[in-house]
């Protein structure tokens, strides 16, 4: 009953979002939004409840911000889900995610498939258990065609393992002279990472107003724009995640060079 309270929205809730939808620019909606979802565990004991429920409200969180994002006309939302350094965690609670992992896709890819969305997950899955493998192969299988809107999930990922995974493959090609070193440029490197074939992020949100990317997308965030909020990922909703849209358009995104300013002396514009 307490999360369910929670999550109801006041008619003060209502109407402070109908306001912020209606000043979100249509045409500069980021294509693809990446976010860390933090503070789960930390909810839920603020609220006297065990971190485990905190992962729970997270998923029910997760579920409403797909819906936004996706009524929005974001196309790639990439979440942060389980890093490499979570195995760190006490085991009651490793183990409480991965089967909290395995009951979510159970529950929901048939919803998932239903809203055209194509689920993908990222990371190294090696060490989970057969059954939750088999869950995600045919998560993932079941929605490979969906083109409406994109879900990757990283899980049991980790930034500088994938860097060092794809500098390991580049290295084997080149070995077996399947590729010359002088062949390596960024293009080729960014064929070898886990997200190929995607977008960079253009937003990342991190909850619980942490201030750092954590081993997170470490290439891809390269000229992402970041967004803090020290709101709990548990109680980000829909207004928290439109206020992040805002000041994403509130930026001028000028990728290493300047604004052209009038009667420049160097020119319209120079790159740094």
């Amino acid at each position: 009953m307490k999360i369910q309270k929670i999550n109801m929205k006041t008619s003060n809730q209502k109407e402070e979002i109908q306001d912020l939808i209606k000043s979100i620019d249509e045409l500069r909606i980021p294509q693809h939004i990446a976010i860390i979802m933090d503070g789960n565990g930390r909810w839920g004991m603020k609220h006297g409840l065990s971190r485990s429920l905190g992962h729970q409200q997270g998923v029910v969180v997760l579920k409403n911000i797909i819906k936004s994002a996706k009524k929005l006309g974001v196309e790639i939302l990439t979440v942060y889900a389980f890093s490499t350094e979570n195995w760190s965690r006490p085991q009651d609670e490793v183990t409480f995610l991965i089967n909290l992992f395995e009951k979510v896709l159970l529950k929901e890819i048939s919803e998932i498939n239903k809203e055209g969305i194509k689920i993908n997950f990222i990371g190294d899955l090696a060490p989970f258990p057969e059954n939750l493998k088999e869950v995600i192969k045919k998560s993932e299988s079941v929605t490979k065609n969906n083109k409406e809107f994109v879900l990757n999930v990283c899980t049991n990922y980790g930034g500088r393992q994938e860097l060092v995974r794809a500098a390991r493959q580049l290295a084997q090609k080149s070995v077996a002279g399947k590729i010359k070193p002088e062949q390596i440029d960024e293009k080729l490197f960014e064929s070898e990472l886990l997200t190929c074939g995607s977008v960079n992020p253009d937003l990342l949100i991190r909850t619980s107003g942490e201030r750092r990317i954590s081993n997170f997308l470490l290439w891809q965030l390269a000229y992402s724009e970041i967004y803090i909020t020290n709101v709990y990922w548990p109680e980000f909703n829909e207004g928290e995640f439109l206020k992040a849209i805002i000041d994403y358009q509130s930026r001028n995104r000028r990728f290493g060079g300047i604004e052209s300013l009038p009667n420049e002396s160097l020119g319209d514009s120079y790159t740094i």
